[in-house]
């Protein structure tokens, strides 16, 4: 090669090395949204974890939002229509999302926001150590439901029988209930567990309630919550869940992590991939925030005194 072309050749090179990385740095990523609810109050704070990594939607980062509407057998084809999409992760909301997202893909990164016992339910191998495509955020969701039971007791000390709401379809449960049965040992409590499968069986299992004199209800997290919380107050039952919107619409109390906290969280996982890491290396964060909530309002709709000393320990008291 001549001396002038080889110039020439290394100079055209150099000049399209800066081209390139810039257009790099503009890719913009698509990332598949998948939820079993509504896309609120999800989107409004994983968003803002995002702006505060510099991620910002149509600029940097684009998303595919798919939700179930609370109909958990759709979330498959959910799931599959965002692999299909080719997005470059997938951030899933509630466990029924994330095993319906792993059931659909080996290969494209999941992040859990949150799930609960991702360990017990077969989502990632170990906390500190995910394995597989699966990483991101546990509730401690089914660690929470003992708790519940506490709460109830509480409240009524006298109280003997408690019903746990249940959902047979979602692999959580299974975890949900063991923690009750795990809390109730210690105690005179009966647990009468009924099972849900579809919004259809929601005033029968009511009714079952009613007929085995359940004293109050847990209800598992995932499960239409405005259809167990007019029905419990229909049937006055004090009800507990390990989600903070079931207080917020009208269940008596709910003690969970903050999901706020979990949802802004699950921003750094995505800016981790996005920036070449593995899910199988990235360990599974644990909920560090708290939060129970208190429907006074709900209470004196069910005739009942909250103990001052709880009052105080909790986070917010709606009036």
């Amino acid at each position: 090669m001549r001396r002038r072309d080889f110039i020439v050749s290394v100079g055209g090179a150099t000049l399209g090395w800066p081209l390139a990385a810039r257009a790099q740095q503009h890719k913009v990523a698509k990332i598949g949204i998948l939820l079993v609810g509504g896309r609120e109050p999800f989107g409004r704070e994983f968003n803002a974890g995002l702006r505060a990594l510099g991620l910002v939607e149509g600029q940097n980062i684009q998303f595919e939002y798919r939700s179930a509407g609370g109909k958990l057998p759709a979330l498959a084809g959910l799931a599959a229509e965002l692999v299909g999409l080719n997005v470059d992760a997938i951030v899933a909301s509630e466990t029924p999302a994330v095993s319906a997202a792993k059931r659909a893909t080996s290969s494209i990164p999941i992040v859990m926001a949150p799930a609960g016992d991702p360990v017990g339910t077969g989502l990632v191998a170990s906390l500190a150590r995910p394995g597989g495509n699966v990483t991101g955020l546990s509730a401690a969701t089914a660690e929470l439901a003992g708790k519940s039971l506490e709460l109830i007791r509480e409240i009524l000390p006298s109280v003997r029988r408690v019903a746990a709401l249940a959902d047979p379809t979602n692999p959580f449960s299974k975890s949900f209930l063991e923690q009750i049965h795990l809390s109730a040992r210690s105690t005179q409590i009966e647990i009468h567990v009924v099972n849900v499968k579809s919004t259809d069986t929601f005033d029968a299992a009511f009714a079952d309630m009613a007929n085995n004199k359940a004293e109050a209800v847990i209800v598992q997290p995932t499960l239409p919550r405005q259809q167990a919380i007019e029905l419990a107050l229909k049937h006055r039952l004090p009800s507990v869940s390990g989600n903070r919107a079931f207080a917020d619409g009208g269940g008596l109390m709910s003690y969970a992590a903050s999901l706020a906290d979990r949802y802004r969280n699950a921003a750094a996982y995505v800016d981790k991939i996005l920036k070449g890491a593995k899910p199988a290396d990235l360990p599974v964060q644990q909920p560090l925030k708290f939060e129970l909530v208190i429907n006074q309002k709900t209470a004196k709709a069910l005739g009942l005194t909250i103990p001052p000393t709880l009052l105080a320990r909790a986070d917010e008291v709606i009036e």
